[in-house]
């Protein structure tokens, strides 16, 4: 029997370098949304079988010493793999325990890859928060690009935002997004400047318009601002950088392949160029 928990916020626990970071971007998503935290280890490839290094991914001294044995073998059999993912969760489940008191958790121990493991959670969850590296064959992009639940990517460390950019291009994706947006407590602490990347018409201007007021009539306190810039992922860093913003949100791959495929696409770019947590919704 599944103990998946309904509207919960996946930490995916795949990438030894994020690992705290993954935990710490959970249980700030987890205190907005009032969820509990589903900590999700998926095992290697048991073809594979080679050890992961995840001594030293807590600042925590429990089973260290015993992570770091697992660690130095230069590959590992299937029962010494499970046994390092428990110590994983253990030792991630007494992290969250120490910051939070009352957040709730549990554990996902999965014997298959990350992309299966997502799948399984996917329908259910409420979020999903994965770190910039991942361990998996799959790139990144891949991962984000089948999911239906939004995704949380995070550098580390990951530093709490107060402001947030919601970058919005009029599509069906971002209406999509801006009423989860409206809905969500996710965000409701935080300043957005919702930002549109395109020319100055009368389209433009009425569409950022009308979705600005929607941010204000849901008590979101917003900034509204149209940027006249061809190259999309540059004009959004930029002005992330110069307002320091802490949280980038957008559509995940709104283009079409054939466009992706001829201009690049402004998804994989802001995720190579972006160094704060990046919010990925679901493509419409």
């Amino acid at each position: 029997m599944s103990n998946l928990k309904p509207d919960s916020v996946i930490a995916c626990l795949d990438c030894p370098d994020h690992v705290q970071a993954v935990l710490e971007a959970s249980m700030w998503a987890s205190s907005r949304l009032r969820a509990p935290v589903g900590l999700l280890h998926s095992m290697p490839s048991l073809q594979q079988k080679a050890a992961i290094n995840y001594s030293g991914c807590l600042n925590i001294d429990d089973e260290n010493a015993l992570l770091e044995q697992f660690t130095s073998k230069e590959h590992l059999n299937n029962c010494e793999l499970k046994a390092q993912g428990r110590l994983l969760l253990s030792q991630a489940t007494s992290y969250c325990e120490q910051q939070r008191h009352k957040l709730k958790t549990y554990t996902l121990h999965r014997h298959e890859n990350l992309n299966q493991s997502i799948d399984y959670v996917d329908d259910k969850a409420q979020l999903i928060v994965i770190g910039h590296h991942v361990t998996c064959k799959s790139t990144l992009s891949q991962l984000i690009r089948v999911s239906h639940c939004p995704i949380l990517v995070t550098h580390a460390p990951f530093l709490t935002p107060t402001t947030a950019l919601f970058a919005f291009d009029n599509s069906p994706t971002c209406h999509k997004l801006l009423k989860w947006l409206c809905k969500t407590p996710l965000v409701r602490a935080l300043t957005v400047h919702i930002v549109m990347v395109g020319k100055e018409t009368s389209d433009n201007c009425d569409a950022l318009r009308e979705a600005y007021a929607k941010l204000k009539q849901a008590g979101i306190k917003s900034k509204k601002t149209l940027l006249d810039c061809r190259d999309v992922a540059a004009a959004l860093n930029y002005y992330q950088n110069q307002h320091d913003i802490g949280l980038l949100m957008t559509g995940a791959f709104g283009q079409s392949r054939l466009r992706e495929l001829l201009q690049g696409s402004d998804t994989k770019k802001l995720l190579v160029s972006t160094k704060t947590p990046y919010l990925l919704f679901p493509k419409a």
